[in-house]
């Protein structure tokens, strides 16, 4: 009874997740543990990277996003395009940097919890890409929605019909809005034809293992899996379906092409380059549970010291205004 009260009240994932299982996390409550301080220390560098993803990247990116998506009818294709980048760094940024928080603090505590994220925004399509982004909710509706009404069994039709409720549910589950289930009809529709051709499992291993740098078929299969996704986060984060849509015929308009502006413009330079310098040092350690998992390990104690110190300057410096976790609410 004890035990189960601790599984059920386990504060690190308590509020936003990774969604635990009893049959993962309960059993290590039975457990006797001893401190083992390789593991608290890893604890703390994947709750560093998670603050730093949190405060500077989503938290940076926030005041941005929230500005262009509530002067959209008045702003340029260009600056749309930014906006909706801006957001779709926010929300990774914000959940992912929760999760790694919510990990790592387990792993101080001699707990280990479930992954959460595996570099979602390297997916070579949609399919991969829902293997990779909160992997422990759509494992979720997997193991208790898809497979119950048949998964990938039977025909075509139920196939199609399976994975269209698996995904608005998907969008329902974050709120009662139509946003949401818009948003996951978008992603059904991006992954179905995946189902149907069979295709949905070509890509189960890392992009680019064992190399620096991708091939040309491989960047640009992200290159589209990457638009898709920023598309589909416009659904996610307009207020309503008309201005979702009002956004989008904003950014496929002739001021696509013209140089992006709006009050703010040059200060959120700095932001953008610092997001193109998290994903250098996510796709570095892409092949790792987090981007810094391994990252200085090899290096002398003071270079090793200085990079977490550049780290916390960081957040310092550049950490954004205060946001509310972006998934407090669902």
């Amino acid at each position: 009874m004890v035990a189960f009260a601790a599984f059920v009240s386990f504060f690190p994932q308590l509020v936003a997740g990774p969604i635990e299982r009893a049959s993962n996390l309960l059993p290590q409550f039975e457990h006797k543990r001893v401190f083992d301080r390789a593991k608290a220390v890893d604890g703390l560098r994947q709750m560093l990277w998670g603050l730093f993803k949190k405060v500077v990247i989503a938290d940076g990116c926030a005041k941005y996003a929230t500005l262009i998506f509530a002067q959209s009818a008045d702003l340029s294709g260009s600056t749309l395009v930014l906006g909706a980048l801006f957001f779709t760094f926010q929300i990774y940024g914000d959940f992912s940097g929760y999760s790694d928080m919510a990990i790592g603090t387990a792993r101080l505590f001699g707990f280990d919890l479930k992954r959460n994220f595996a570099f979602p925004y390297f997916s070579r399509d949609m399919a991969e890409f829902w293997r990779r982004w909160h992997i422990s909710l759509s494992s979720w509706f997997r193991d208790y929605l898809y497979i119950p009404l048949g998964g990938s069994r039977g025909s075509t039709w139920k196939k199609i019909r399976n994975a269209l409720l698996v995904f608005c549910v998907s969008g329902l589950w974050h709120g009662a809005n139509w946003t949401f289930v818009a948003w996951g009809a978008l992603n059904a529709l991006f992954f179905i034809p995946l189902l149907v051709t069979g295709k949905h499992k070509q890509h189960l291993g890392t992009v680019a293992e064992g190399r620096l740098l991708p091939s040309l078929k491989e960047g640009c299969s992200m290159l589209m899996t990457f638009s898709l996704t920023v598309l589909a986060w416009v659904f996610f984060r307009a207020s309503s379906i008309e201005h979702a849509f009002e956004y989008l015929a904003g950014i496929f308009s002739p001021s696509l092409f013209t140089y992006p502006g709006y009050s703010g413009t040059e200060d959120s330079l700095t932001t953008l380059v610092l997001c193109a310098l998290f994903m250098l040092l996510e796709w570095q350690g892409r092949t790792q549970l987090y981007a810094i998992e391994r990252l200085g390990l090899t290096w002398k104690r003071p270079w090793r010291w200085a990079f977490y110190y550049v780290l916390i300057l960081a957040i310092f410096l550049f950490g954004g205004e205060q946001q509310q976790f972006i998934y407090f609410q669902f």
